[in-house]
């Protein structure tokens, strides 16, 4: 009798042990795990039973509770953020050349290329060709400044069923930003015993926190209007507050800041 008791007993264990195992998984993102039987799979929702005898009651848990979810069979049902799942953005070009719309004026072209690395966020690097615009002070300047910065796209203060991004490359954003810039120009002098011209270079840089927004028109054409601020240095040897990719105050007052207004293009 005792042999034939252990044995239903390790018998009961071992079905027991069977059901569990067999029993569909959800997974919160709690890192608590609920046995049960999934019933249904909704849109907001899963609906499920639990493994107690005679509970015939149907429970329900939030979709944005749950990492995944493993059946008994083994498929397993991983659930994202809707608005950040990139899937919903597969038709958006992710890639943008732009061009500083005003910079000709200011004695320099500035180009830029953006490229979405997942929805809210995206890369952008810019480079200012100097001289390549007018000369006003005719200085005949030549050079270069590179930027590159991660853009952090603002996200809506609450969140519905369905929403997304209108298109992953718009809306406000901020930007952190590190500059360098490289040029040279001539430096008129006139002192009491000669005058001419000389040759100067000039060597800078910045770090700045940028805010702007970007507007996105049929998937095609941008516009993106951005002002910065931040820290500024150059090598001491020139005392105009204007480095044509931005502008710096002098040792004293290192502050940088910058503003802009690109146009331009979007591709796959």
């Amino acid at each position: 009798m005792k042999t034939k008791a252990l044995i239903l007993v390790l018998l009961t264990v071992f079905i027991s042990a069977m059901m569990i195992q067999a029993q569909d998984q959800i997974h919160k993102k709690t890192s608590e795990v609920i046995n049960c039987k999934v019933k249904e799979v909704g849109l907001d929702e899963i609906k499920y039973q639990l493994p107690e005898p005679n509970d015939d009651i149907i429970y329900s848990i939030s979709k944005d509770k749950i990492s995944r979810v493993v059946l008994e069979n083994g498929q397993e049902i991983i659930f994202k953020d809707n608005f950040s799942d990139p899937e919903n953005y597969i038709d958006n070009k992710k890639n943008a050349i732009k061009v500083d719309f005003l910079s000709p004026l200011t004695g320099n072209t500035t180009f830029a290329y953006e490229r979405s690395i997942k929805p809210g966020r995206s890369f952008e690097v810019t480079l200012g060709i100097i001289g390549l615009g007018i000369d006003p002070g005719e200085v005949n300047p030549a050079g270069f400044f590179t930027k590159g910065g991660i853009k952090f796209i603002k996200s809506p203060d609450f969140y519905m069923r369905g929403m997304r991004y209108a298109h992953v490359l718009k809306g406000g954003y901020v930007k952190p930003e590190i500059a360098i810039g490289y040029f040279s120009q001539d430096d008129y002098y006139d002192s009491y015993y000669s005058s001419g011209t000389t040759r100067e270079t000039i060597i800078s840089g910045a770090l700045f926190l940028n805010i702007g927004k970007q507007w996105i028109i049929d998937n095609a054409f941008l516009m993106d209007i951005y002002f910065g601020f931040g820290y500024g240095f150059s090598d001491g040897s020139y005392y105009e507050a204007y480095y044509y990719g931005y502008f710096i105050g002098d040792g004293s007052f290192p502050i940088a800041f910058q503003a802009g207004l690109k146009i331009g293009g979007l591709f796959k």
